[in-house]
């Protein structure tokens, strides 16, 4: 049957974090372990977000906005700007930190921000691999209009395109929008997918389907996606872990002991400085509450 899950919410200065996987419902949907949908939010003048530099292990995190701009920063001195349609893809692998903060020429009037952050879990094999940071501008991705459906392939390979995004397991990763009374069959070849929806009022093969859920067609179902309203959505899946993650704060590892390795190099500043961003840092948790809201 199908699943419908209602992410767990956090309201953080004034931007709402809704976070959708992990739940008991899905503890992953192909090689996503963590999803989050950020806002929409409108911040005044003066206002944004500050991520403080904090740490990755065996992951890969994936931001796509919708609205708003983002700018990165890391220890291997990577600096960009993420803006509407753009991806982010930083593979942890063995180890790095950012840090994401709204620009100074967007603090400085008001703006929106609307998007999605996912983390895909690294196969086994791939988990202690060199960090790295690609930047994919919106005009370089794969993209198909039809029907009154604009379809995006973030990652991976979906409709019959594939992005230049570099993964490491079979990955579906599509932003949909789809105008009023549109439809869209969701991509069939993957083992897994799920359907976050941002956006609007949906129906699923008929069913009615409530905005910002996440949505797991049982197997074998056709996925007729339908817009009753302007849609924004996010399909997300692929090919199922090699086995199973542990999740503990933004560290993702098939080993309990490597994670308590990358809390012992947290903990005395052996993953390096952020160029440009070195003054502060977010403190290894006292609790050990699993993945927490990225977004202080």
């Amino acid at each position: 049957m199908t699943t419908i899950i209602a992410p767990r919410v956090h309201d953080i200065g004034g931007l709402q974090v809704r976070r959708a996987v992990p739940t008991l419902q899905a503890r992953s949907v192909g090689p996503f372990v963590f999803v989050d949908h950020m806002g929409p939010a409108i911040f005044e003048p003066g206002q944004g977000i500050d991520v403080r530099p904090h740490p990755h292990i065996g992951l890969a995190t994936v931001t796509f906005l919708w609205s708003g701009e983002i700018g990165h920063r890391d220890t291997l001195g990577s600096e960009q700007v993420i803006r509407p349609g753009d991806v982010n893809w930083m593979t942890a692998g063995r180890g790095i930190a950012h840090s994401e903060r709204t620009p100074p020429p967007e603090r400085g009037r008001e703006h929106a921000l609307h998007g999605m952050q996912t983390w895909v879990a690294l196969p086994r094999n791939f988990e202690e691999t060199d960090p790295a940071f690609y930047h994919h501008g919106a005009a370089t991705l794969p993209q198909q209009r039809r029907n009154g459906a604009w379809l995006r392939v973030i990652a991976g390979r979906a409709y019959g395109e594939e992005s230049p995004v570099k993964v490491f397991a079979d990955t579906l990763n599509v932003a949909i929008d789809l105008d009023a009374d549109a439809e869209i069959d969701l991509d069939t070849g993957h083992v897994q997918r799920s359907l976050y929806i941002l956006e609007g009022q949906a129906q699923l093969d008929g069913v009615d389907i409530p905005e910002r859920h996440l949505v797991i067609p049982e197997d074998g179902a056709r996925g007729r996606l339908r817009a009753k309203t302007p849609l924004k959505a996010m399909l997300m899946g692929g090919e199922p872990l090699d086995g199973p993650r542990h999740l503990w704060w933004n560290f993702v590892s098939s080993s309990k002991e490597r994670i308590e390795q990358a809390k012992d190099d947290w903990r005395e500043g052996r993953f390096g400085k952020i160029p440009g961003d070195d003054k502060e840092f977010i403190p290894l948790p006292e609790t050990p509450v699993p993945a927490p809201p990225n977004y202080p």
